[in-house]
């Protein structure tokens, strides 16, 4: 371990959504201006709104049918963009090589069997003993080995399998949270000089029928008219979610320079906190995860994973007025959709993108979004999950590295 922490790297992003795939197709996208449309399927969803996958030929970065077949579809969406972000850092498929990478994953639950959950329900409906028809139908129609299949760990299993990426190995469960753990504890380990290079990021797929059920019942889905992140409150306000597979790699300097690896920025800080969501506390503890940001100097841009959640836009926003009033703000959920375990690798694989590339991300939703006046130094990543956890990443530009 190191005495003075290292500067942490990012040398590698893969990125999917319903956007396409790359970083590079998602700045192209972005950088076509005012009136950007999202990528939504309504149909077979309605009155629900879905940030779909594109299609996508799984054999590039999963060669073997086998390897594909039982995978569920967000094992395999992060397995992909696993793959892309190890190739884009120029990293071979070399066991050695390969065998030193770290690898730090936030992902979620597996994929339910629909057929039962509805056969369970529609003999659950009038049932005079609810509990024993559920039983019942769970005992006899559910597979045995469907859990078994669905552990989240079973994420950095295929990568490992697939990849060759097999350094230390972690899991963290806990939707946005997750994601915020997985960053905060990759870069920190790079920093203490634990790790040299570490594989982080996480995957979610949100055409997944069991799932949107399961957040309607807890009243979080948008309804009815779509709208932007920062446009919905009031009577109108929820998630729209979006598949993403999001992963980066990250890397020691020291590292980077033995191969010669390009860095698309520097990833300054990580943090993240959780309590109970009173509105005072909630806006004391992203004011506290924004302090040391707010000194890093007018030229910041913010990118928000907002969830589109009402109140807790509000919060955000205050907040980002009063700590940083004169950064434009994007809310990237408008494009992406919300993607839970992988949204705050998702921001900082779009701010990274765009620091290399010294793009500033133009509006996306011209109403509550104002330009930038200069490409930005510093992002700034923000993340207040939908019920717990608050995270703030701070990326900064690299001098020479913009492409």
């Amino acid at each position: 371990m190191t005495d003075t922490p290292r500067d942490v790297l990012i040398t590698g992003i893969g990125l999917v959504s319903s956007l396409g795939e790359g970083i590079g197709t998602h700045l192209d996208f972005f950088a076509r201006g005012p009136g950007l449309q999202p990528n939504i399927k309504s149909e077979g969803y309605a009155p629900y709104f879905v940030h779909g996958l594109p299609p996508i030929d799984w054999s590039r970065q999963i060669p073997k049918k086998g390897d594909q077949r039982q995978m569920e579809t967000w094992q395999k969406l992060g397995t992909y963009s696993a793959g892309l972000a190890l190739e884009d850092a120029g990293i071979p498929m070399d066991e050695a090589v390969r065998g030193e990478i770290d690898m730090i994953v936030a992902a979620g639950g597996g994929e339910r069997d629909a057929a039962v959950d509805a056969m369970v329900m529609e003999r659950a409906r009038g049932a005079n003993d609810v509990g024993a028809v559920i039983n019942e139908t769970l005992s006899t129609e559910l597979r045995p080995t469907l859990f078994l299949a669905q552990l989240s760990n079973l994420l950095a299993g295929n990568i490992s399998i697939v990849h060759k990426v097999t350094g230390s190995s972690r899991t963290f469960m806990g939707e946005e949270a997750a994601g915020i753990s997985a960053l905060y504890s990759a870069r920190a380990r790079i920093a203490s000089g634990q790790s040299e290079i570490c594989l982080v990021g996480g995957a979610f797929s949100a055409e997944r029928k069991d799932l949107i059920l399961n957040f309607d019942l807890a009243e979080l889905m948008l309804k009815d008219e779509w709208r932007p992140v920062f446009a919905r409150s009031g009577d109108h306000q929820g998630i729209a979610i979006g598949s993403v597979g999001a992963f980066l790699v990250l890397e020691s300097p020291e590292h980077a320079a033995r191969r010669a690896a390009r860095a698309y920025a520097k990833l300054v800080s990580a943090t993240g906190d959780r309590g109970r969501r009173e509105r005072e506390r909630t806006e004391r503890r992203f004011a506290e995860l924004l302090a040391d940001v707010s000194q890093a100097g007018d030229d910041i841009l913010v990118l928000s994973g907002a969830t589109g959640l009402g109140d807790l836009v509000d919060i955000e926003r205050s907040v980002l007025a009063e700590r940083l009033p004169n950064a434009p703000v994007r809310a990237y959920g408008t494009m992406l959709g919300h993607s839970f375990e992988a949204q705050m690798p998702a921001g900082v694989a779009l701010a990274a993108g765009a620091l290399a590339r010294r793009s500033a991300i133009p509006p996306f939703d011209s109403g509550e979004e104002r330009p930038a006046e200069s490409a930005p130094r510093h992002v700034v990543v923000t993340s207040i999950g939908h019920l717990h956890g608050e995270g703030v990443c701070h990326l900064e530009a690299i001098e020479g590295a913009g492409s």
